[in-house]
């Protein structure tokens, strides 16, 4: 058993390339093999959000704290809230992050193939974003 203290990891924040405003990444834990799951505790600010990417072995996002939106390609943008349990399928293109005026968490789980756990996209744009 190892039991990793609450801030003994140092958050960071959600690269540019990434991310869109102001983001902070607390890592919760990363895979000790032979398990590859990692996990991250993700707060956006308000109108805060991702790029649009994809994850090679799916993605399950437990929001937290505050109200988000979620949208896959094509599909419209679901509004997200505290409890949602949402589950992204492997390949998937979609984006996650806050609402326009209100920040969200979120848990994010994924497993790493070969060392990854996305890969990124496009920026989401501004039109594309309040819609």
């Amino acid at each position: 058993m190892d039991i990793q203290r609450n801030g003994s990891q140092a958050a960071s924040r959600g690269p540019a390339g990434c991310f869109t405003g102001s983001v902070r990444i607390d890592l919760l834990f990363e895979p000790t093999g032979p398990a590859r799951t990692v996990s991250a505790s993700v707060s956006f600010g308000p109108g805060a959000r991702t790029a649009w990417h994809t994850h090679p072995l799916g993605q399950t996002l437990i929001v937290t704290a505050g109200c988000g939106r979620a949208q896959r390609d094509g599909g419209p943008v679901e509004e997200i809230r505290p409890g949602d349990v949402v589950w992204i399928p492997a390949g998937e293109k979609h984006w996650h992050g806050a609402a326009p005026t209100t920040a969200m968490t979120h848990i994010a789980i994924q497993e790493q193939l070969d060392g990854k756990t996305a890969d990124w996209l496009e920026p989401v744009s501004e039109a594309q974003y309040p819609a």
